[in-house]
C-alpha cells in the first residue's frame, strides 16, 4: 500500500538555525544520545533551535522491537557509569531549567535501567540544583522495585506513556502491557506520596493508528483514575516504509475537541496537537 502524503499541517521546516548546529555539536563532543534523532522527532529543528534536546540514556539500541518506533533493535552495549555526568555537563552547557531523559527498553538488565536514571537525576541536580528533572521512563517490565528506585531520586515528573488503546496494544506496542504501564503510574504516585512529597506523572498517547474515539477516552479516564496530572496527545508518524502504517491523519480541529474533553476529566494539563511528542514544549506542561 503507498504511504499516505503529509497533510499540511504535519509539515515543518528543515533545521538550519545556528543554534541547532550549536547543540548537535554539543551533543556529538559528549557522545549522547537524543530522542529528537534518533527516533527521527519532526520538532527536532525547533527544539535543538531553542537549546533543547530530550536526552537518551543507556545507548541507541533498544531490546524491544515496537512497529511504530524508528529506534533501532537488537545487541546492546554495557552501561557507560561515566554517561550521568555528561549528561549534566550538556545540560549546563545549554544553559537548560527543564530536562527531558528518556532511554531506550533494557529488558537485559536486572532494574531496567532504573539506577542509571537516578544517577542521572543525581548528577543533573548536583551541577544544576534549579534545574526541573523529567524522565521518561519504560515500564520497567513491572518491577515496583525499579519504579520506586526512579521515584527516590530528585526528579519533578515521572513520565511514562501509553502509546495507543489496550485494542491495538499487541499490534503496536507487543513488548508492552497496558494494565502494567497503568500500575507504574499509579505506583509511582504512591509511592511519592508514601515519602511525604507530590510528584507530577505524566503519560502520552499516538493518535491514527486505528484507535476509536470511545476507547480513546476510556484510556484517559484510566489515567485520570491512577492521579496522572498532565497527558500529551499527538499524531503517529510513519518512520519508514517497514513501521506501521498511518491509518489516518487527525486534523488540527479534532484534536481540539479531544483536548477539550480530555481536560474535563480533571488533568491538570493536556497538551494535545498534529506535532506534539511527550516531551514537546515540556517546560509549558507545568508552568
Amino acid at each position: 500500500m503507498p504511504e499516505r502524503k503529509h497533510p499540511d499541517w504535519i509539515k515543518v521546516r528543515a533545521p538550519v538555525s545556528g543554534e541547532y548546529l550549536r547543540t548537535k555539536a554539543i551533543l556529538g563532543e559528549l557522545k549522547l544520545h537524543s530522542v529528537c534523532q534518533e527516533a527521527c522527532c519532526p520538532n527536532i529543528g525547533e527544539c535543538f533551535s531553542n537549546r533543547t534536546a530530550t536526552f537518551m540514556l543507556m545507548g541507541d539500541v533498544c531490546t524491544r522491537n515496537c512497529p511504530y518506533c524508528a529506534v533501532a533493535h537488537g545487541k546492546v552495549r554495557p552501561l557507560d557509569a561515566e554517561e550521568p555526568g555528561r549528561i549534566a555537563q550538556a545540560v549546563a552547557r545549554l544553559g537548560l531549567r527543564h530536562v527531558v531523559v528518556t532511554s531506550v527498553d533494557r529488558d537485559d538488565l536486572p532494574d531496567g535501567g532504573a539506577a542509571h536514571f537516578a544517577a542521572t537525576a543525581r548528577a543533573i541536580k548536583q551541577r544544576l540544583p534549579e534545574s526541573r528533572v523529567e524522565v521518561l521512563v519504560p515500564d520497567f517490565q513491572g518491577d515496583f522495585a525499579s519504579v520506586e528506585t526512579v521515584v527516590r531520586a530528585p526528579i519533578d515528573i515521572y513520565n511514562h506513556n501509553l502509546e495507543t488503546v489496550p485494542s491495538l496494544y499487541r499490534s503496536v506496542r507487543p513488548g508492552g502491557h497496558y494494565a502494567r504501564s497503568l500500575g507504574v503510574l499509579r505506583h509511582a504516585k504512591a509511592t511519592a506520596r508514601a515519602l511525604g512529597r507530590e510528584l507530577l506523572t505524566k503519560a502520552g498517547v499516538m493518535l491514527g493508528l486505528g484507535e476509536e474515539r470511545g476507547e480513546l477516552m476510556n484510556l484517559m479516564r484510566d489515567l485520570a483514575a491512577t492521579g496522572c496530572d498532565i497527558v500529551t496527545i499527538g499524531q503517529y508518524l510513519r518512520p519508514s516504509a517497514e513501521h506501521l502504517p498511518v491509518a489516518r491523519y487527525v486534523p488540527p480541529a479534532e484534536f481540539a475537541e479531544i483536548a477539550a474533553a480530555v481536560r474535563a476529566l480533571g488533568f491538570r494539563h493536556v497538551e494535545s496537537g498534529p506535532l506534539v511528542r511527550s516531551s514537546y514544549h515540556a517546560w509549558e506542561h507545568v508552568s
